[in-house]
């Protein structure tokens, strides 16, 4: 099969506007800055969120919200996630499961983190397993180690 060019559709490509080229050009003179002020100087940018010396919006709303810095950042592993895992024979349940294995089959981003093993409302599992993780919800109690 051989790739060709030819029957591609034309790409129109306009050429840009040259201001300041005389009357004819129906850009010249001013070049469309119109006449006068501090838009028609060169050199001139406008400040984002300047509204002509009126307060601008992002100032006359209220303030809303907190962000804390020191917040604990907590990632949180269900249980039914494991046993999906153990079922597809990524994780071995014969021995107990760590922070690290965790990690490399993507329950977690990082095995430094805080981890906390949950256990969802229906869910109604024998603790065949081990998980040793950080911290444990009152149903997953049961598979620490």
């Amino acid at each position: 099969m051989s790739l060709s060019l030819q029957g591609l559709p034309k790409i129109k490509r306009n050429s840009r506007i040259r201001v300041g080229r005389g009357i004819g050009s129906g850009k010249g003179k001013t070049s469309g800055r119109g006449v006068k002020g501090q838009k028609a100087r060169t050199g001139h940018h406008s400040v984002k969120g300047f509204e002509g010396g009126q307060t601008p919006i992002h100032m006359r709303l209220p303030k809303r919200g907190f962000k804390n810095i020191h917040r604990k950042e907590i990632e949180v592993v269900n249980i039914t996630n494991i046993l999906n895992f153990i079922e597809s024979k990524k994780l071995d349940s014969s021995a107990v499961i760590t922070k690290e294995q965790l990690e490399q089959v993507g329950l977690i981003d990082c095995q430094r983190s805080k981890v906390k093993l949950i256990m969802g409302k229906d869910a109604s599992i024998a603790a065949t397993f081990k998980v040793a993780v950080d911290a444990y919800s009152e149903k997953a109690k049961a598979f620490s180690s």
